[in-house]
């Protein structure tokens, strides 16, 4: 019998919980309260696992207790363990009712709040009890998020390299940056435009720390003109959208902001080509990380509602 079979037969589950509570709570004594059993069970439970192990797991101190660099890798196994064990009880949960289910989502807030919503109102109608937590933000601990399971996968544009333990899907092409006017604008009847013309205007854009707004300047720079001298800058896309409606202003959208936004008010979309580089919305997930069943539901609707077809704007 190899060694990892002997090992095998002589961890337990419990064990591995309960040195995971005794790191967490810093002391024996704390994790026996918290687990509401005796210091004796706790000590037991742990000189078992360096028992089968070989090796010591705990640093102990007068202050308490620390991991040592086994301890540590026993640490990160058993939350991929429990992790897994948790994945695991919804799957079967899910197998039992396939309508069930939920899924943890997040979004740039212009993707969250068009795209996304596209996505959970298709799921909705057909597996209504399914829960959705969608959530919009720029977290830049996105990793970890998504490894300690506070997040499934997020939806967002790629315009460069990922983290190299993360998962891209591609969902559809989001380039290039329109430019646009609103219905009562003199701009909207004009059918041939030149970019030059436009530059004067007043504009309400994207502020050039948005995630797009670094696309929108890099995009006039490379038409070789000046970037508009803009009176107002404005993040939320709804926000520009009901400025346009003055007919005083211009703006530049991602095509992705007119196809799945509702209740706009009436824009144009101008004849005017604004060079920007490829521009990708996917969905981005941990890799060799098993999704829950809703999460896979919810990919599975983000795929059909990317390949619906644009519907016209006018």
């Amino acid at each position: 019998m190899q060694m990892s079979d002997r090992i095998g037969r002589r961890i337990k589950l419990q064990d591995v919980h309960i040195l995971m509570a005794v790191v967490e709570a810093g002391s024996m004594g704390k994790a026996a309260r918290h687990l509401n059993t005796s210091q004796p069970n706790i000590s037991k439970s742990i000189a078992d696992l360096e028992h089968a192990l070989g090796v010591r797991l705990l640093d102990r101190q007068r202050q308490g207790v620390e991991p040592t660099a086994y301890g540590r890798a026993l640490l990160d196994c058993g939350l991929a363990v429990f992790d897994e064990l948790r994945q695991g009880v919804k799957n079967i949960e899910f197998l039992a009712d396939p309508a069930t289910g939920e899924a943890r989502v997040e979004g740039n807030p212009l993707l969250a709040a068009t795209f996304a919503c596209e996505v959970i109102d298709r799921l909705s109608r057909r597996y209504p009890r399914v829960v959705v937590h969608l959530t919009a933000g720029r977290d830049p601990d996105l990793y970890r998020k998504l490894s300690d399971r506070n997040l499934d996968l997020l939806i967002t544009w790629k315009v460069g390299p990922i983290d190299e333990r993360l998962e891209f899907e591609f969902l559809f092409d989001d380039s290039p940056i329109l430019v646009a006017a609103g219905a009562r604008s003199p701009w909207a009847r004009r059918r041939r435009i030149q970019l030059a013309e436009l530059v004067n205007e007043s504009w309400v854009l994207p502020p050039p720390d948005s995630l797009i707004g670094p696309l929108v300047m890099e995009a006039f720079r490379d038409s070789g003109l000046p970037y508009p001298r803009a009176t107002v800058f404005v993040g939320p896309a709804e926000g520009r959208m009901r400025l346009l409606a003055s007919g005083r202003f211009l703006t530049t959208f991602l095509p992705s902001v007119l196809r799945f936004s509702t209740g706009r008010p009436k824009c144009k979309v101008l004849p005017v080509e604004l060079p920007s580089p490829p521009v990708s919305v996917g969905i981005v997930t941990l890799k060799n990380r098993t999704l829950s069943p809703a999460a896979r539901l919810f990919i599975e609707h983000a795929r059909e509602v990317a390949k619906r077809p644009a519907k016209k704007k006018g």
